[in-house]
């Protein structure tokens, strides 16, 4: 295990900026996932500290030592592909011991090694089988074995179940979450997928337009998203908005005029706003609910995914579909005219510049429009 610290790193491909100045500090043993949109830099970065890009400006470091010099080799990480890079001609026990094999390890300690790993990911029965052999799961934990034989100081993955389908995926994120609790190797994780990076993670680093935008656990980042572009992009199903004015701001929260003249309040704190400001109020489809009065809607479609339902509904305070998660003893139709309510102290409100205001600790009371 070893710490990793990312100070002031800058990288630009020709005239486009990929990554601005991203400081970045992950804990001995600690399971970090880089997600944002495509495009962000999350590759790149991890691509920095495994030695396989340069950077323009700023330092990696590995264990407290400066590694920017150091190639992929001699920097103590073991990299999982996006795509498996097995050799097809090799079988999988061949194919696991080819770096150890490479450094000039002996027979004895490779087979030992190379036994245990395929143990430890219940693919010893595989190990004399070729890659065309096996399932898109066994290579994937093929390629994750060929790391684990290194015995690496950190374990740096790029988006290793991308090319699995919908339901492996979600068993493999079991699989990796188990194997980090097992082998307690610092970890570096890309995705574009953020409920994959909230199963997994101890911390995420939200990136955007080539920016750490937000660090913390998947409950911080859930419950407290610094900007409007966090707050949309962490959750499924996402965020509704709502576009509007500060009307009036106190100790026990503030008050906001929507385009169509109804009137929510959010507990938060508004310190340097004032009324007319143009704001932004974010309500999750969970703390959404049906009233006897509130926000006029129409239910357009009615979505069951087993033990949860959600309803999407059209309303003239925004242009985008309203989404709210159903109780149990719900049961609207679509066509349905309806009244929605939301808690106050579960809105979050965003200014002009998609920054958020802090939340005030959660007092009594709910309000409706």
């Amino acid at each position: 295990m070893a710490t990793v610290v990312l100070r002031g790193i800058t990288k630009s491909f020709g005239p486009t900026v990929v990554l601005k100045d991203v400081d970045l500090a992950i804990a001995e043993g600690e399971f970090v996932v880089l997600v944002g949109p495509s495009g962000c830099g999350k590759s790149t970065l991890l691509r920095i500290l495994a030695g396989l890009e340069e950077v323009d400006s700023g330092e990696v470091l590995i264990g407290g030592v400066r590694v920017n010099d150091l190639p992929p080799a001699k920097r103590g990480i073991a990299m999982v592909f996006q795509s498996y890079a097995l050799y097809p001609h090799m079988t999988v026990r061949q194919n696991m011991a080819f770096g150890l094999r490479l450094a000039g390890k002996n027979k004895a300690v490779i087979a030992a090694a190379v036994e245990a790993a395929a143990s430890l990911l219940d693919i010893a029965h595989l190990l004399d089988r070729r890659p065309r052999m096996l399932s898109g799961g066994q290579r994937q934990r093929v390629a994750i074995g060929r790391a684990i034989v290194r015995e690496p100081a950190v374990f740096l993955f790029d988006e290793p179940l991308s090319n699995l389908d919908a339901e492996l995926r979600v068993r493999m994120r079991y699989e990796f979450a188990k194997l980090h609790q097992r082998l307690k190797t610092t970890t570096v994780y890309v995705t574009h997928d953020q409920v994959e990076a909230m199963t997994l993670a101890d911390r995420i680093a939200l990136l955007d337009q080539g920016r750490v935008v937000q660090f913390g656990t998947a409950e911080e980042i859930y419950e407290h998203p610094c900007s409007l572009f966090v707050a949309g992009f962490i959750g499924s199903p996402r965020m509704n908005f709502f576009s509007g004015v500060l009307t009036e701001s106190g100790p026990s929260g503030a008050t906001i005029r929507l385009r169509n003249g109804d009137e929510l309040g959010a507990a938060v704190g508004t310190q340097g706003a004032k009324a007319g400001d143009e704001v932004t109020l974010g309500v999750r489809p969970e703390h959404l609910r049906l009233a006897a009065s509130g926000l006029a809607a129409t239910v357009t479609l009615i979505e069951s995914l087993g033990s949860v339902r959600f309803a999407y509904l059209t309303a003239d305070v925004t242009d985008e579909p309203v989404i709210m998660q159903l109780s149990p003893n719900d049961r609207p139709r679509e066509g349905d005219r309806v009244a929605l309510a939301a808690d106050r102290e579960n809105c979050h409100l965003f200014d002009a510049a998609g920054r958020a205001f802090p939340r005030l600790a959660a007092g009594p009371g709910a309000i409706a429009a």
